[in-house]
């Protein structure tokens, strides 16, 4: 996984809007907050997605932007956005090569059984480009809030 001090690679991924979206797009002018999420419309990710929603204004005020991938198509994103009134782009990753070059993406064992996945976590990416913080384990109600306490 990448970590603070890390130059955080670029990447252009399809959004919700189903237009593309590149982290270049952002730099220089905002910081990025760039989280990692298993899939739409489950509790953790659902959870995760309000609190960010719900802290998106202040978060503006700190000059960031949020931006959350998934492995999730296009379509989904848009379903996912509209039922939870998300205010903030979602990029689809289905082959998970962004969250690979992030290190978002490895083994995960749930009730004993190995597979493949989305490690939820966020990158605090300056407008230099430039990781400034990463969250490898997040607590997703509250997640809006621990990265507010980050924001500079």
């Amino acid at each position: 996984m990448l970590k603070t001090g890390d130059k955080a690679p670029n990447f252009t991924l399809m959004s919700d809007k189903d237009e593309q979206v590149s982290l270049t797009d952002f730099m220089g002018k905002s910081d990025v907050v760039l989280y990692f999420y298993p899939k739409d419309n489950t509790s953790g990710c659902t959870s995760e997605a309000c609190s960010f929603r719900d802290n998106l204004a202040t978060i503006e005020t700190k000059n960031a932007v949020v931006i959350g991938i998934s492995p999730d198509s296009v379509k989904s994103h848009q379903n996912f956005k509209n039922k939870h009134e998300l205010n903030f782009v979602l990029l689809s990753d289905p082959e998970h090569k962004v969250a690979e070059a992030y290190g978002a993406w490895g083994e995960k064992n749930m009730y004993g059984r190995k597979y493949f996945g989305i490690l939820r976590s966020t990158f605090i990416i300056g407008k230099d480009g430039i990781i400034k913080y990463v969250f490898k384990k997040v607590k997703t109600a509250v997640h809006g809030e621990e990265v507010l306490d980050v924001l500079y």
